[in-house]
């Protein structure tokens, strides 16, 4: 992992340096827009819906357009002006109960390492955290703005969870008619209830999409579904490399969660190098020096030195 912040958590007097790691990755499978018809990529131009011209990104600015549609056009001298803090710090505010926290604040999750330095203090509050079964609520600066977090622990390690402010969990809409619920009705949601009762285990659960866009892809790619556009810069064996990072992705995936990886899937082929590449030009040139067993990939066996010669040609 790569650290992405450095800073120090502050509480009282005490500092604990630390850097500050992405505690989640995404795994969703990523697709391209392309034309149906033959395979190329969408591409998206920046055009003025005015004047209908496209516009130079150096030309564009931020704006913040009212109710009744009037635009506001924010420069970068406007931007300067607005309050931001580059403040290194992860200020403690208050410890409070843990259950006082709603989920729905949680937003985004970073493991906090700490530095040579700080491993003291780091372990001393880490321990506070666990005993008192708190959460700290702090301040801290990222990307230049000021956010509200949580400090927990996880795992021995202390875990910083960013929050939304209050305005942006929105409050239903809606009422829900419940109508009259009869004692032995609750009485048998309970006993369903104690039924499926267990402790959460995370490694119980997979995300199969993948797993089926692998499938399909593979089918695609062995049934020759394969579009070459003009603009494809990549040989046929870097696209047969797809399959191979789609293998080493669920791989990894499953890894993580503990799963056991199919055979099939540990054996994915790695990427050729360049140099096996080169090498397999070489000897598309030469099929006369094969041996007789190397030709079961050939279609039609050729009859004739000089047809030998034409194959090559084509080959090559």
């Amino acid at each position: 992992m790569r650290a992405i912040w450095k800073g120090a958590v502050s509480f009282g007097l005490v500092n604990v340096p630390v850097k500050l790691y992405s505690a989640t990755e995404s795994h969703d499978v990523a697709f391209r827009q392309v034309h149906a018809k033959d395979g190329g990529r969408i591409r998206y131009q920046r055009v003025c819906s005015i004047d209908g011209e496209e516009v130079p990104y150096a030309d564009i600015a931020k704006g913040f357009e009212t109710e009744d549609g009037e635009m506001v056009v924010l420069t970068d001298d406007d931007l300067a002006e607005l309050p931001s803090t580059s403040s290194r710090e992860i200020s403690v505010e208050k410890f409070v109960p843990s259950d006082q926290i709603d989920p729905m604040l949680f937003e985004k999750s970073y493991y906090l390492e700490p530095e040579a330095s700080g491993a003291k203090p780091y372990a001393l509050l880490r321990q506070a955290l666990l005993e008192a079964d708190r959460m700290a609520v702090v301040t801290v600066a990222l990307r230049q703005r000021t956010t509200v977090a949580v400090l927990r622990v996880r795992d021995d390690v202390i875990v910083l969870q960013t929050m939304m402010w209050p305005d942006e969990i929105r409050t239903p809409d809606f009422k829900v008619e419940t109508g009259e619920v009869k004692d032995a009705e609750v009485t048998m949601a309970r006993m369903l209830v104690e039924t499926l009762a267990g402790d959460f285990d995370p490694s119980e659960f997979e995300d199969d999409y993948a797993e089926a866009v692998q499938a399909l892809v593979t089918a695609k790619i062995e049934g020759g579904e394969v579009a070459r556009t003009p603009t494809a810069t990549k040989s046929a064996g870097e696209v047969v490399d797809l399959l191979a990072a789609l293998q080493r992705s669920v791989a990894a995936a499953k890894t993580a969660r503990g799963e056991e990886v199919p055979d099939e899937v540990e054996e994915a082929p790695r990427k050729k190098t360049s140099g096996t590449t080169a090498a397999k030009k070489t000897t598309a040139k030469k099929p006369a020096a094969q041996k007789p067993a190397a030709k079961k990939t050939t279609a039609k066996k050729p009859a004739a030195k000089s047809t030998k010669k034409t194959a090559a040609k084509k080959a090559s």
